[in-house]
């Protein structure tokens, strides 16, 4: 039994939520197994087909990673994998078995007919709660209820509990302190768009939330919100009205209070106007957290092509207008509502000689009159990976272009892990209008990719491209993302399936990294 304790209490490399962390940073700090060296050899390990039906464009979730669950069996690395039609599933990371998958029992009808805005499906990406002996994966169910499984056999550990609206369209679960959050879009079956928090500490299970607006503003950055480092929670709404006295806060980057959810602070871009009137809406986006210097800084961006750097402590001046640092335009020079400008998540890290770097996944090509990055791989006429350096100029933080990458059909958001950037081309189908104006179907878009999916792995500081997987994966994916965890890398795809790629050492035969000692 000694044994199996120590080995527990040991550092591991999990991937427990959305980006690796609840600031949502993207960075595997504890990745040490791949290389640059070696990442070349990367190979695909397995893939398992898992059985669930789409929901309009809704899937599969964001793959998470609990390394070292004990079992009956002895130690074993989990990835967990949500479908939109409510079943959790765990996969077995060295071997690709199904260890479990568990149905969710849900309540009530929708009001609304699916579409693929508000799909009535489980979206969130679910988030891991790591003790020991107690490995719980919390997941929101279509009916807004939350589940608390036991991540060893998916048994439930308590009662499901009411959380948010029932069918209603809620973002990447998000854990700190004992406090789960979620966020809120598209106004799905009437759900006022917002952030959630229920206190886990409390066996009451007490909800609190802010709305954004009565109306709009949507918080539909597939991470969720991020949490800084004292406890503040930040998110980035849509389109929508705005009138902060009267509590309307559209294309605006927020800062709550953790668990009571109290307005702190907010910053809203000098041109809200037209970003709203343009549809360029902030939502899209998640911000990123995470210390540069004497600050913390909060980074954002979303459909316009710019990014923002905001300070912590006070995210816009005293008129809340005032950014530490806004960019050029980058991207989305065409003024397009779709597929172009920044999606997703920001990612960053700090590599050993202390230099702050931040990526952004660009859809579409970079903008003419942007600054050039010293160095760059091609035109990118679908989009790329584009990398800064965080520098000091006139006393504030900047952004200072350093490399763009190859051409990608459409970046999800990005793992840096060990002077590695990974980034996974979606290969989707990202227009969103027709050509007489009405909105696509999602069959029409499903039936449409324009590739397939494409794991990348590139030079953290120069964008050199150190690998591909071609076509390997046959798939597309929508609004997704990757995990990393010892040296295993996984990805989903819209046909159901889950991949596994990693080093040849890694693969089942080789020596175990999830054995039992």
């Amino acid at each position: 039994m000694a044994i199996f304790v120590l080995a527990a209490a040991l550092p591991a490399a999990d991937w427990l939520t959305f980006s690796g962390d609840p600031q949502r940073t993207g960075w595997a700090k504890e990745e040490t197994a791949i290389t640059k060296e070696n990442v070349r050899r990367l190979k695909l390990l397995w893939k398992v087909h898992l059985e669930n039906e789409p929901n309009e464009l809704n899937f599969l979730t964001v793959p998470l990673v609990l390394e070292r669950a004990v079992t009956p069996r002895g130690f074993v690395d989990i990835v967990v994998v949500a479908g939109s039609r409510d079943v959790v599933f765990a996969v077995d990371a060295d071997t690709g078995k199904l260890l479990w998958r568990k149905q969710l029992v849900t309540e009530g009808v929708p009001k609304m007919r699916p579409s693929f805005l508000c799909p009535n499906a489980l979206n969130a990406t679910p988030v891991i709660e790591k003790r020991m002996w107690n490995w719980t994966v919390y997941a929101i169910a279509s009916d807004g209820k939350l589940h608390s499984l036991n991540a060893v056999n998916g048994e439930d550990r308590k009662p499901p509990v009411q959380f948010v609206p029932p069918f209603s369209k809620n973002w990447s679960l998000n854990l700190a302190d004992g406090l789960l959050y979620t966020a809120l879009s598209q106004g799905c079956n009437g759900a006022k768009s917002g952030v959630y928090v229920m206190d886990l500490t409390d066996p009451r299970r007490p909800v609190t939330s802010f709305q954004a607006s009565t109306a709009g503003a949507g918080i539909w950055g597939r991470a969720g919100v991020a949490v800084g480092s004292d406890g503040h929670v930040y998110a980035e709404t849509g389109d929508g009205p705005w009138d902060p006295a009267a509590g309307k806060f559209s294309d605006t980057v927020l800062g709550l209070s953790s668990k009571h959810l109290k307005l702190a602070d907010y910053y809203t871009p000098a041109n809200r106007a037209w970003i709203t009137k343009k549809d360029l809406d902030m939502g899209c986006m998640s911000p990123v957290v995470f210390p540069f210097r004497e600050w913390e800084l909060v980074a954002a961006a979303g459909k316009e092509g710019v990014i923002y750097l905001l300070d912590a402590r006070s995210l816009g001046g005293p008129d809340h207008r005032s950014p530490l640092f806004r960019s050029p335009l980058y991207t989305n020079e065409e003024v397009n509502l779709a597929g172009r400008g920044f999606w997703g998540t920001l990612s960053t890290w700090e590599d050993p000689k202390g230099t702050r770097w931040l990526y952004a996944p660009a859809w579409g090509p970079q903008a003419s009159r942007s600054p050039e990055f010293p160095s760059h791989h091609g035109p990118t006429p679908n989009g790329s990976v584009m990398a800064f350096r965080l520098d000091v100029k006139d006393g504030k933080p900047v952004l200072a272009p350093a490399w763009r990458s190859r051409d990608m059909q459409y970046a999800e958001p990005l793992i840096v892990a060990n002077g590695i950037v990974f980034a996974l081309s979606n290969g989707e189908n990202v227009t969103s209008i027709h050509e007489s104006g009405r909105l696509l179907t999602s069959l029409e878009r499903a039936s449409t990719p324009t590739g397939n999916a494409v794991l990348f792995a590139f030079d953290a500081e120069t964008g050199e491209q150190l690998y591909s997987s071609g076509k390997t994966v046959p798939g597309w994916t929508h609004f997704s993302g990757l995990a990393l965890s010892s040296g295993q890398i996984y990805a989903v795809t819209f046909d159901g399936y889950l991949y596994a790629f990693g080093l040849p050492e890694s693969a089942p035969g080789a020596q175990s990294r999830g054995s039992a000692p």
